[in-house]
């Protein structure tokens, strides 16, 4: 039987909302084989492209994984982000079909010591904006932002609306980044930390340090915390073979 069409959806997002609904009520639980492409394009009436484009979509999100010769399962259901890519962290919630929220912990000026003028490329005792977000996926926290930004270069950072989007959405308009370094290490979390991402006793955590740079300069530090029940990494990357 065919799913009716909705015409204010594209057939690839109906398909998406569809295995992601199934995931969500456990119809399909972690590691399921999901309908082929062949079937996916028969049920939903569109082309094998299509339905395609849509598992590809959730492969990219963390939602699904392919196996080469076995097919597309339900992967482990563990936020998944890329080692190798800035991405907004609202919209890799959403592209797995989950609600994004924020919760503002603090935002102010503060006074960077050598170290963080060093990471900055500012001068020490210099004034830096700070900003303390968690992030949350469904309601569970899943990752704990702490960020110095270069006035600079972002002015209006202080007086800007996180919860309306994200701080690096905003980065991203107001100085458009050209590089990025990451540092990333498994660390214990003080008891604050641990409040703050309703974390297990003893649960460890998976800390990115992230430097962002564009062509004015270095325009954030981030500490980016996550718990390691709930959160992954994840790469893909292509070799290419020089010919003799």
């Amino acid at each position: 039987m065919k799913i009716a069409s909705i015409m204010a959806i594209a057939k690839f997002e109906q398909i998406k909302q569809f295995i992601c609904h199934q995931v969500e009520i456990s119809t399909w639980p972690e590691n399921s084989k999901v309908p082929s492409e062949n079937a996916l394009a028969q049920q939903f009436d569109c082309s094998r492209m299509t339905a395609r484009r849509a598992l590809t979509e959730l492969c990219d999100a963390g939602i699904l994984v392919r196996s080469q010769g076995r097919g597309t399962f339900v992967a482990t259901l563990k936020s998944q982000s890329s080692a190798l890519e800035i991405k907004n962290i609202s919209d890799e919630i959403r592209q797995r079909g989950h609600q994004y929220s924020v919760e503002v912990l603090l935002i102010e000026q503060r006074i960077a010591d050598d170290e963080l003028a060093i990471t900055l490329g500012i001068d020490a005792q210099s004034t830096v904006y700070f900003s303390s977000l968690i992030h949350l996926e469904n309601g569970q926290p899943v990752q704990l932002e702490h960020r110095y930004v270069n006035p600079a270069l972002v002015p209006n950072y202080l007086t800007s609306d996180f919860t309306k989007f994200t701080p690096h959405e905003l980065l991203s308009l107001a100085a458009p980044l050209t590089e990025a370094e990451h540092i990333i290490e498994a660390t214990m979390p003080d008891n604050q930390v641990s409040s703050y991402l309703q974390l297990a006793e003893n649960e460890p955590c998976l800390e990115i340090k992230r430097r962002t740079f564009s062509s004015n300069g270095v325009v954030s530090f981030a500490r980016l915390i996550h718990p390691s029940s709930r959160f992954r990494l994840g790469g893909r990357f292509s070799v290419t073979t020089k010919k003799p």
